[in-house]
């Protein structure tokens, strides 16, 4: 990225007031003081909604000390089996949880007809690599076992996220590649968080950034990996950039801003995909940030860049 920034017309009227960073540190802190003050975990009311039924599951940890919790959202009425989207939040490795999406995942469920199952991985610092990516991993196992139960065609099954869930998202796509299991049949890419190294770049134009920039990056990374980001054996799952072979991986539709700080690595992970064989859709908004999509949910733009990954994942989960 290069140049002042400038906002695309529709996000510019809220783009204006949002700050550059989210100080994640501060923000981690204090979630895990309101967490430790509970006397019981506090576990989200399940959403009814019309043309949705939704319902928490407990899924067994794969090394078998914890459970996580996974929120399955599917079409009322009922018509199985349907294809099925495992969602991943986002939160920079340190934040959110598997209801932050709740409004969009029952939208899906409404448009597509597909089921969707968020995930509530844990989070770093507490919990860094691999406890993350393997709680993604065992809820699609669980998703993939329970298929007939949950009325879901398990090959038909796309995962997907946005921001750092996205970057779990791609870093699954390939484990599951790797060890011949769980098939996937889409990866649903929001502006995902796939290097690490774009933490040490300096060349990077701040002046449009916005809610993320690389002193959180850098905190996001740093809590993740348990090392700084950068260093030489960070594993591909961990920051799937760091793969050299992109070959043998599902389809995928990958969608940025040009003032995204993760603008760059997002093209380039799409670039490999495709010359190595595994198709997928790049979509770049003009003048758009980090998360432009929540904060500005019924701008033109923002329905447009919606619609196009509504699209894909119709196509790739029912046409093929």
């Amino acid at each position: 990225m290069s140049g002042r920034a400038s906002f695309h017309p529709d996000l510019y009227p809220v783009a204006r007031f949002l700050p550059g960073s989210v100080h994640p540190e501060l923000i981690v802190r204090l979630l895990r003081l309101r967490a430790g003050l509970r006397r019981s975990p506090k576990i989200p009311s399940v959403p009814r909604a019309a043309g949705v039924i939704a319902h928490d599951a407990l899924v067994p940890g794969l090394d078998g000390t914890h459970s996580l919790r996974v929120r399955v959202y599917r079409p009322e009425p009922v018509r199985s089996p349907v294809p099925a989207l495992l969602w991943i939040h986002g939160g920079g490795f340190v934040m959110g949880d598997s209801e932050i999406d709740e409004g969009n995942n029952m939208a899906l469920v409404r448009e597509t007809g597909i089921a969707v199952a968020a995930v509530n991985y844990r989070l770093a610092p507490e919990h860094p690599f691999p406890a993350p990516i393997e709680d993604c991993r065992a809820a699609l196992r669980w998703l993939h076992a329970e298929a007939k139960t949950l009325g879901v065609l398990p090959h038909r099954i796309a995962i997907g996220g946005a921001s750092a869930g996205a970057g779990l998202a791609a870093g699954l796509a390939l484990m599951a590649h790797d060890r011949n299991e769980l098939p996937i049949a889409f990866q649903l890419l929001i502006y995902p968080m796939l290097d690490d190294r774009t933490a040490l770049r300096t060349d990077i134009d701040m002046s449009g950034v916005r809610l993320w920039n690389n002193k959180c990056n850098r905190f996001g990374w740093s809590s993740y990996l348990r090392k700084p980001p950068g260093s030489a054996d960070v594993p591909s799952y961990a920051a799937p950039a760091r793969r050299e072979n992109l070959s043998g991986l599902p389809p995928a539709w990958i969608g940025v801003g040009t003032l995204d700080l993760f603008h760059d690595e997002d093209l380039l992970y799409a670039k490999r995909l495709n010359e190595s064989g595994a198709s997928c859709e790049l979509r770049v908004v003009e003048g758009a940030y980090h998360g432009f999509d929540l904060f500005s949910p019924k701008a033109p733009v923002v329905k447009q860049f919606r619609q196009s990954y509504v699209d894909a994942m119709r196509r790739a989960l029912f046409e093929n």
